[in-house]
């Protein structure tokens, strides 16, 4: 719901796509900076112009850890611009 496009399905591991390489290693930075631990992913793993980051759920994390997650999201969004 706040503008990030992800790979529909329901998994555990949920590809945010951000398309360029450098946004995504940039954001990933970001996310670190603000406590959230994430890998950007792009070619050679992933095709061309399909840059991501990738996040993992479990059972562990409480609904506090995701609203802080996405809370980091959104601002890394913003920053990274991503999102407006």
């Amino acid at each position: 719901d706040v503008g990030f496009t992800l790979l529909p399905g329901s998994h555990p591991i949920i590809p945010v796509i951000l398309g360029d390489a450098k946004l995504a290693h940039a954001m990933a930075a970001d996310l670190y900076t603000r406590g959230v631990h994430v890998a950007p992913f792009f070619f050679p793993v992933v095709p061309k112009g399909a840059a991501r980051i990738r996040t993992q759920m479990n059972a562990a994390l409480t609904r506090q850890d995701l609203d802080f997650a996405l809370d980091a999201f959104t601002m890394a969004g913003k920053a990274t611009g991503v999102l407006k």
